[in-house]
């Protein structure tokens, strides 16, 4: 039975791999939820090195980094590369009232955990509506010209 060969199918398929795997190493794939009086930001960081992990917020701008290292064997066959490496990088505009001096971090089973506390000064709280006690009159006084 003869096999055909298509070279052009051949390059689109490598070229798929080649910008499937730039695309998944570009993305930091997140999920944002509020709990009560603080955000937390669970941010998907498989194989990262700890070590690389850097969260800095400048402004309103929160900027998350980490690096993942190539795998060095040597006198290997390659079957398969699809494990995207280098360095990861995600910037969100927060909005104000929240306390970003505050925030907590921590990373667990390559899951970047980030907790960001509401300000106090951004809190749902109640104004007392005073009633029932009378105004307090206000009295004109002349002045001399």
């Amino acid at each position: 039975m003869a096999t055909r060969f298509d070279p052009f199918h051949e390059m689109d398929r490598v070229l798929g791999q080649v910008l499937a795997a730039d695309r998944a190493s570009a993305t930091m794939p997140m999920d944002l939820y509020r709990d009560g009086d603080h955000y937390v930001l669970h941010v998907d960081l498989p194989g990262a090195d700890p070590g690389t992990i850097d969260v800095s917020v400048d402004d309103r701008t929160l900027t998350i980094r980490a690096q993942r290292s190539p795998r060095t064997e040597h006198d290997v066959q390659w079957l398969a590369k699809e494990r995207p490496v280098g360095t990861y990088a995600r910037q969100l505009t927060v909005g104000r009232g929240l306390a970003l001096d505050r925030i907590s971090a921590t990373y667990n089973d390559g899951v970047l955990t980030l907790t960001v506390p509401v300000a106090e000064e951004a809190k749902p709280r109640r104004v007392e509506v005073q009633h029932g006690a009378p105004a307090t009159p206000i009295e004109a006084t002349a002045t001399a010209d």
